[in-house]
């Protein structure tokens, strides 16, 4: 069964194209790299929910939207293999600059997932 990474990211509406541009860079790399597969999703339907939701879950700011993303492995061993290329790979470190990437890094919410139920 495939392992996934997901990412919840806040991007603010007015810089979408740029976290657009450094996403497909940065699924490039991953691909590269050995990731099965490589979704970036920005919010259509998310409402803010009385306890939790998307918007809450990353303290969305008016002029925000959220990003809903994954990474598809073979398996957590392969996973950790490709992260550890990806994470020595120069072309990656040069988009991950903390103080100009097109989002707020410290809002992000990630994280590895086992398969429960894959149907296809």
């Amino acid at each position: 069964m495939p392992y996934v990474d997901g990412f919840v990211v806040p991007v603010p509406k007015r810089k979408l194209q740029t976290y657009r541009r450094l996403a497909a860079k940065a699924g490039k790399i991953w691909r590269e790299h050995g990731a099965v597969d490589y979704w970036e999703c920005v919010a259509d339907d998310v409402k803010v929910g009385t306890l939790t939701s998307f918007p809450r879950s990353v303290k969305l700011k008016s002029g925000e939207t959220v990003l809903f993303s994954w990474i598809v492995f073979k398996s957590r061993a392969h996973r950790d293999q490709v992260n550890a290329k990806v994470m020595a790979d120069p072309r990656l470190s040069a988009l991950m600059d903390g103080k100009t990437a097109p989002f707020d890094v410290k809002r992000m919410i990630y994280g590895g997932f086992k398969s429960l139920v894959r149907l296809s």
